[in-house]
């Protein structure tokens, strides 16, 4: 039996997406990402908030960094990915992200600056539905 590599969060982006073009042309793009949740101790009212690395590859990055904004809220899909590498003193370090394999624009039209409607805006882009798309269908999309 294999394992469940599965995350879901719901959050606010912490600045505008970075997207860089590695070798072959493959486009990364990547941002922090808050959640909060809130309880209440000793009669307080707590809000602890929670930030996580995102990363989209391929076509999915093309369009997280031209439709993603600091401050929006978006759903995201993906799984952890844990990987390795060497400081500048040579001491291993380890860094924890979420490989997003789609999200969802959540909030107001005028949040994503759509219209004025009050109607959620729920744009779902997945991985799969950006492979084999050239750059002029993707420029074509309604969101």
């Amino acid at each position: 039996m294999s394992g469940v590599n599965k995350v879901i969060l719901v959050g606010h982006l912490g600045k505008d997406p970075e997207i860089r073009h590695l070798d072959g042309g493959v486009s990364v793009t990547s941002f922090p990402l808050a959640t909060s949740e809130t309880y209440t101790k000793d009669g307080r009212k707590i809000e602890q908030t929670e930030w996580h690395n995102i990363v989209m590859w391929r076509g999915l990055a093309d369009v997280g960094a031209k439709y993603l904004k600091k401050g929006k809220l978006v759903y995201i899909e993906g799984k952890l990915r844990t990987r390795s590498f060497e400081d500048k003193e040579g001491i291993k370090r380890y860094s924890t992200e979420v490989v997003a394999e789609n999200f969802t624009m959540l909030g107001k039209k005028e949040d994503s600056d759509e219209g004025s409607s009050n109607a959620p805006a729920q744009n779902v882009v997945k991985q799969e539905d950006k492979v084999g798309l050239s750059a002029d269908d993707q420029d074509d999309l309604p969101f």
